[in-house]
Formats: structure tokens, sequence, C-alpha cells
């Protein structure tokens, strides 16, 4: 076929145009059907799909980060569990409101019976905390370093929590060095019951 018969086509008579040329272009009315179906269909179909498999990944990690922590959530659980126990244990050590007196006298008696001689045993004000109270008492004793020592030691066995702070230590007499003067705080603490924790809660709202 040659470029003259081409130009020779005449429009209004197709179905006289040569085999060759009618293939030629039912071919490409064939491929302009489908460049228009894929764009205005299978386009939106490819790009939903591309968005669903994103959208699975996503699934994916958030199904696995939860699994991790499904798995993890048993021996949290546990320690939860052993937390509270512990904190429990450690609630035990503090009195309560009433028995605060009997540690004031359980202080007192461990200094009597390692030989000191009290010249000041001043329980002050309670110090208010989040869920406990601290009762600082002044203390002036006179003894000698191993009595001293003997009190420490009675004190940490004393049931409930006794510490001790701002310990000095000095001499009464230069003609007598054994004689010693020993100045602290001691620190004896103690839970708040519920009451006394509402109130706190309450005047810390105000303030």
């Amino acid at each position: 076929m040659k470029l003259a018969d081409l130009q020779n086509l005449d429009p209004n008579n197709i179905g006289g145009w040569p085999w060759p040329i009618k293939l030629v272009i039912v071919l490409l009315v064939c491929a302009a059907v489908l460049g228009a179906g894929y764009y205005s269909d299978t386009q939106d179909q490819v790009l939903r799909l591309e968005r669903e498999q994103r959208n699975e990944q996503s699934l994916k990690s958030t199904f696995q980060a939860k699994q991790r922590k499904a798995a993890n959530l048993v021996p949290l659980k546990q320690l939860l569990a052993r937390i509270k126990e512990s904190f429990q244990d450690m609630l035990r050590l503090l009195p309560n409101k009433t028995q605060i007196e009997e540690v004031l006298v359980q202080i007192s008696q461990s200094g009597l019976a390692s030989g000191l001689e009290f010249e000041l045993f001043k329980p002050v004000t309670e110090e208010l905390r989040d869920f406990y109270a601290i009762r600082p008492i002044k203390i002036r004793v006179t003894g000698t370093y191993n009595q001293f020592g003997e009190f420490v030691s009675r004190l940490a066995k004393v049931e409930r929590v006794v510490t001790q702070h701002d310990v000095r230590i000095k001499r009464v007499d230069a003609k007598n060095p054994t004689q010693l003067v020993m100045e602290s705080t001691a620190k004896t603490y103690r839970y708040l019951d519920e009451e006394e924790q509402s109130a706190l809660k309450e005047a810390a709202k105000k303030k």
C-alpha cells in the first residue's frame, strides 16, 4: 500500500477501505476504549487497592503492637500484685494515729535501756505528706559512745520505722572525756487514715 492510496481514502466510504487499514482502525478504537475504561474505572480500583494495602499494613502493625502488649499483660499484672503486696508490707511498718504514742514510748525506753540520761525528749508538730505523717522528736541525752551505739541499735530493732537525723555529739566536760552529749532528731512515721487523706486533699485544693 502506498502513501497515495492513504491520501485517496474516502472518509464517507469507510466500508470501501482496504482491510489492512480497517484492521488498524479497529485496533486503534479498541485501544482507545480500553484506555478510557482503565482511566474511568480500572485506575480507581488500582488506587483503592493501593490504599487498602497500606491500610492492611497499618492494621498489621497495630495488631502486632497490641499482641506484644497482650503477651506482657500477665507478667505486668503479676508485677503489680507484688508491688501492692510490698507496699502493704511497708504500710504495716507505719503506725496509725492510735499507735504513735506507743512508738514514742519505745524510743524513750530504748534510750533508758541503753543507760542514757534524757535531758530532752520533745515530740514536735507532725509534718503531713500525701498518705503519711512524720513526727519529729527532739532528743538530747548524755552517755558514752558505747551507750549511743546501743541506743541506735535498739532503735533499728523497733517494730516501727524510726530514723535519726542531725546527730551532734560533744563532750560534757573536758575533765571527763567519756561523758558525752548527743543531740539529734528522731523521726517516726505514721499512716494517714482515709479521713485525714481526704481532709489533706481538700486543704490542698483551697490553696
